[in-house]
């Protein structure tokens, strides 16, 4: 049972690493589509939350204040969203980061559990997750990154994840015996 939920999520890793590897390659080569892709497609998803609520403050009558509130607040974000894309891909840049240093550090605690089942591939994987954090923070600290940096150190982040699932995957049944 704990092994065929253990294959699930490291399949399921490899599944979020490879759509990370597909966007880091969109993002090398068209950033400026990319980002005013992503701030239109949030812009569109605000102000139809905004005009759903609004339905909803109709339809209730008018008696639900607080459903004319937060539409409108939800449309206005929309068009800001859909017209500050720089500042959209700046908070996004950030929670990638983010992403990336947390999911080092996960993977340097697997490190460390591989150390003491005296696995051999232990210290792959604590390189590969200083890697991991090092581009994180790198990501995290350098608000000037060339967008297409930000997209080689996304693919490199998803190829390093697929690589250590992929041995977790591999390696998940000696551990579990």
């Amino acid at each position: 049972m704990l092994e065929k939920l253990l294959k699930k999520s490291g399949w399921t890793d490899i599944i979020i690493a490879i759509l990370f590897i597909l966007f880091g390659i969109m993002l090398i080569a068209s950033p400026e589509v990319i980002t005013a892709m992503i701030s239109i497609i949030l812009g569109i998803i605000c102000i139809l939350i905004g005009i759903l609520k609004m339905c909803d403050y109709f339809a209730k009558g008018k008696s639900d204040n607080y459903l004319l509130a937060i539409s409108i607040v939800a449309i206005i974000t929309g068009i800001i969203v859909m017209f500050c894309g720089d500042v959209i891909f700046s908070i996004f840049r950030i929670l990638i980061a983010i992403w990336i240093i947390y999911s080092g550090i996960m993977n340097l605690q697997t490190a460390i559990v591989w150390k003491d089942y005296k696995s051999k591939l232990w210290i792959i994987t604590l390189i590969l997750s200083i890697v991991m954090v090092i581009a994180g923070v790198y990501m995290l600290v350098n608000q000037g990154a060339v967008l297409q940096m930000v997209g080689v150190i996304i693919l490199a982040y998803g190829i390093v994840d697929v690589i250590e699932n992929v041995i977790f995957i591999k390696k998940i049944d000696n551990y579990l015996d």
